[in-house]
């Protein structure tokens, strides 16, 4: 299986499609938001619905890793403090920072600034392995992929301010989410990439619903089946684009393999100009795609002398 996941053109066919189902959860959440009838500034029912979604994403994998190969759901007592670590940073911090902090910036802002895990990864990968240095291929991918993220939206508000239960709570979700990534290929040695995705949403998933029920108002969130499909479809999103982005990230390099993330906030505008009437698709848009192309192109061409690194 590891020979699978380390085959580039699998690599970067995965990489897109988890971007692209990430994408996705942005038009799902906000016309979820409006079907469910939830408050724009009510921050606790969406921390509440943000844990139903991953706990439901986390079950989904737990269960069918127990009919598939239940021994891999077995870990030791150490494995399983990691496991908790890494749950309360990458699903429970880091959706709190999220959820919070995108109710107090606008929609560019939050897109700018949550991709700014990216860099956060890259620059952390190059102080963690030696083989994973930054070079100027990755600077131009760097800093294509976020000039197309800007383009993306350049025809929106942009207020340069700060606040730091605003820009700040969005840029500590990035450094968390990076940090995560980091701890996922670092620590996570021995676990079945499905069982690091299964038991840290579960987990983290718990500690949001265990914050935020307690505060949850009557009718925060009144459910229609549209309402529902959205929720379980935002459910197996996450399962499926998690449990496949650790599976590539397990055998394959972390600054390399997070640059595909990019792809997330263009294909997320795109979706929502397809689903949402309000929002369209214009020129920025096509030329941010073209932005991004060219960082996915410079982050992965290779030199004539590295033939045997071509693709697989």
């Amino acid at each position: 299986m590891n020979q699978v996941f380390e085959k580039k053109w699998v690599v970067v066919s995965i990489a897109i499609f988890c971007s692209i189902l990430w994408g996705s959860a942005f038009p799902v959440l906000k016309v979820s938001y409006a079907e469910l009838q939830m408050a724009a500034d009510d921050t606790i029912a969406k921390i509440v619905f943000a844990g139903m979604r991953f706990l439901l994403a986390g079950l989904m994998i737990l269960i069918g890793l127990l009919f598939v190969d239940r021994k891999r759901l077995v870990v030791t007592k150490r494995q399983m403090l990691f496991l908790t670590i890494f749950g309360i940073i990458q699903t429970g911090l880091q959706y709190f920072f999220f959820y919070n902090g995108l109710a107090n910036v606008s929609g560019m802002q939050g897109a700018i600034l949550v991709s700014s895990g990216t860099f956060f990864t890259v620059v952390l990968a190059h102080f963690f392995y030696s083989n994973d240095r930054m070079n100027w291929k990755k600077g131009v991918g760097l800093g294509a992929g976020f000039a197309g993220i800007i383009v993306a939206n350049w025809g929106q508000e942009l207020q340069l301010s700060f606040q730091f239960t605003g820009e700040g709570y969005m840029i500590l979700a990035a450094l968390t989410g990076a940090i995560g990534t980091i701890m996922a290929k670092e620590l996570a040695v021995g676990i079945h990439p499905f069982a690091i995705t299964g038991w840290q949403l579960t987990i983290g998933a718990s500690l949001m619903l265990i914050f935020g029920v307690p505060q949850l108002e009557s009718n925060a969130m009144i459910f229609t089946p549209l309402g529902f499909g959205l929720f379980v479809y935002s459910a197996v999103l996450s399962a499926a684009a998690f449990a496949l982005w650790y599976s590539i990230l397990k055998y394959n390099k972390a600054g390399e393999i997070s640059m595909y993330k990019f792809i997330t906030p263009v294909s997320g505008a795109i979706l929502s100009a397809i689903f949402i009437p309000a929002e369209k698709l214009n020129l920025y848009i096509i030329g941010a795609l073209g932005l991004v192309a060219v960082g996915i192109i410079a982050v992965n061409y290779k030199g004539k002398g590295t033939a045997k690194e071509k693709l697989t």
